[in-house]
């Protein structure tokens, strides 16, 4: 289906300013174009009057199967959280369970306005079908841990190419996903490297996270996480940081040299007590920033909206800096700076010419937004998600006026409620 857009505003990032401005847009083959339709071309027209149609968020660290763990674990270190909290939850959790829980969290991404997500996971197969039923656009990688990806009984590398072979299309992509330095050895981390060159796949890892990891590499390695991965020349343009909380001496300089992106996780690295990125530190060095939420176990939301707020809130205040953080620096890294991790850039978060028709559109008459007396702003500093009325993706409507499209939400809920009452 071919769309016609007409009476919104159009949120435009031309790369010197972010400006909202009325204007019609037209959906053509899936794609975004400002070229009227000829005579010949069949289309529907969509009344966006007293919207803001804007480019979907892009979530760049997910877990989508913890969505069931939501307020699980909460007010425990982290080693609790994860050792004793999280891990049996896992081990005991059936697949189809973590595939139900998958399309929990993906109702919640539509409904707060995130059209792509960057997603590890632990359950093989059940992550890109629950994306491929949702309609979501998935950048997503089954979770890698052990001594060596090709040793016998070390499954989970074959299951991620098994994935990618399987369910790889123009919305599904597949990310090579070591779980982090303290369940990887580095042999292993070096065959990713080497895998990531030979198959062109992007590659994702927790990283220094916790002090506890940072002391545990120091005295095992003699030197960083970030210099370690530098080391097993892991570190590159295809190459996803999540976290990067404790940063020491050259660790940034390494990053920058590399073209490697980092993911902040605002929300879920304060709740879990590892601290605050140094945010502002990496900007100064020009590192492509992005943002994630992380799983709900530890955020407990998967909602970019609030997440976009936290992080410029939370520098403001650590620097002092009342112009730390702009919503445009902020909104940035949630959509063209994901894309650009994801090598994706002038195709997904923008309206622009040719850019996939991944779009949200917002009730500015919704009273969180209202006045509208600065657009860019309020997407920052004001909205919390409930303002996002429909959710497009690759040119088709998964949520339109507050209606799931592609998901039946109360079969979501039922499913959910069983598995939590069996296995929680």
């Amino acid at each position: 289906m071919n769309y016609k857009i007409i009476n919104g505003r159009l949120l435009i990032d031309d790369g010197k300013k972010i400006s909202a401005a009325p204007g019609d847009l037209y959906i053509r083959d899936r794609k975004i174009s400002f070229l009227p339709f000829t005579e010949n071309e069949t289309y529907e027209t969509v009344d966006a009057k007293n919207k803001l149609v804007m480019p979907g968020l892009i979530n760049m660290h997910t877990h989508a199967y913890m969505t069931i763990m939501r307020n699980y674990a909460d007010d425990v270190d982290f080693s609790d959280w994860l050792f004793n909290g999280v891990m049996p939850v896992e081990d005991r959790l059936p697949a189809e369970a973590a595939r139900w829980a998958s399309l929990l969290g993906f109702t919640e991404m539509i409904r707060t306005g995130t059209t792509c997500f960057v997603d590890m996971h632990m359950y093989h197969r059940q992550s890109p079908l629950a994306a491929k039923q949702a309609g979501m656009r998935g950048f997503i990688g089954r979770g890698l841990v052990g001594g060596d990806l090709f040793e016998e009984g070390n499954n989970r590398f074959r299951e991620a190419l098994e994935e990618k072979a399987e369910f790889e299309s123009d919305t599904l992509k597949f990310v090579l996903s070591p779980h982090a330095i303290y369940t990887c050895s580095t042999g292993l981390l070096q065959q990713v490297a080497e895998q990531s060159r030979e198959l062109n796949m992007l590659k994702q890892i927790h990283l220094s996270e916790s002090q506890t990891e940072l002391r545990d590499c120091l005295e095992k390695h003699g030197m960083t996480p970030v210099r370690l991965l530098a080391d097993l020349g892991f570190l590159d343009d295809r190459t996803i940081l999540a976290h990067c909380v404790q940063m020491q001496g050259g660790d940034l300089d390494l990053i920058h040299e590399s073209g490697a992106s980092i993911v902040t996780n605002p929300a879920s690295n304060a709740k879990l007590g590892n601290g605050f990125a140094p945010v502002t530190r990496m900007l100064d060095k020009k590192i492509n920033l992005c943002i994630g939420t992380d799983g709900t176990a530890s955020n407990n939301t998967l909602n970019m909206f609030r997440e976009m707020s936290l992080l410029s809130l939370i520098h403001k205040g650590i620097e002092h800096d009342s112009t730390a953080l702009p919503a445009g620096t902020v909104l940035r890294a949630a959509t063209v700076n994901a894309a650009k991790a994801l090598h994706m850039e002038e195709k997904l978060g923008v309206i622009r010419e040719g850019a996939c028709a991944d779009l949200i559109f917002l009730d500015l008459r919704q009273v969180s937004l209202f006045p509208n007396n600065n657009i860019l702003s309020s997407l920052c500093y004001s909205a919390n998600g409930s303002e996002v009325e429909s959710v497009m993706i690759d040119g088709k409507f998964v949520m339109r006026n507050r209606e799931m499209l592609t998901i039946d939400t109360e079969q979501v809920y039922y499913e959910v409620q069983k598995a939590a009452d069996r296995f929680l």
